[in-house]
């Protein structure tokens, strides 16, 4: 992991810290509020607000904007402000966490670090995507450290018509698998960084 997103996801869990750890229904709970920095660290191309741009994966991409935000909510050449970009991407952190929920027999035994990498790779590659995939499979089994081990292996996507394995995505997953299979375990400098918040 990066020095620079170390630094970040430090602040962001000490802010939640002092917050005194109470979340209520209306506020995202500790595992989306990581979440969010990490996309906001890999995604878009650090274009975080703006005007909408066709993501570097090439011809037939639809328009993204903020931290990799597409759909019917993207406009062409309207401006997003920080706000706006939050106004996008909260509901879709949000919606991650229910699919996690529902996804993970185990979700509640987790860690805050181990929740968030789960929530990076449901907003990056779809809840699908991980529906299908060896990582859920593992996790359900009871078997953490292999489902972790498993998200460097999604680090493909398509250029040019090529399969192709791309550098962002490298440094995503080893920074996901980081935070699954290490950060909070006992022994560990993020132990007790966070205590675990509530399902």
């Amino acid at each position: 992991m990066s020095p620079a997103l170390r630094k970040r996801l430090l602040a962001a869990a000490a802010s939640v810290a002092l917050a005194g750890g109470a979340y209520v229904a209306s506020q995202p709970s500790a595992e989306v509020l990581l979440a969010m920095e990490l996309g906001a660290h890999f995604e878009s191309s650090g274009r975080h607000i703006g005007k909408p741009y066709v993501d570097r994966l090439g011809r037939g991409q639809p328009l993204t904007v903020c931290n990799g935000v597409t759909g019917p909510d993207v406009v062409a050449d309207r401006y997003y402000t920080p706000d706006d970009c939050h106004r996008l991407e909260l509901p879709r952190y949000l919606q991650a966490e229910r699919d996690a929920k529902r996804l993970f027999v185990h979700w509640v035994t987790y860690n805050v670090w181990v929740r968030a990498s789960i929530l990076d790779m449901i907003y990056n590659v779809g809840a699908q995507a991980v529906a299908d995939s060896s990582m859920r499979r593992l996790a359900n089994a009871g078997d953490l450290v292999g489902a972790c081990a498993q998200m460097p292996r999604w680090v493909y996507g398509t250029v040019a018509g090529q399969r192709t394995k791309l550098p962002g995505l490298v440094d995503r997953r080893d920074t996901t698998n980081e935070l699954c299979a290490e950060w909070g375990r006992d022994g560990h400098f993020s132990a007790g960084l966070l205590a675990r918040s509530s399902p």
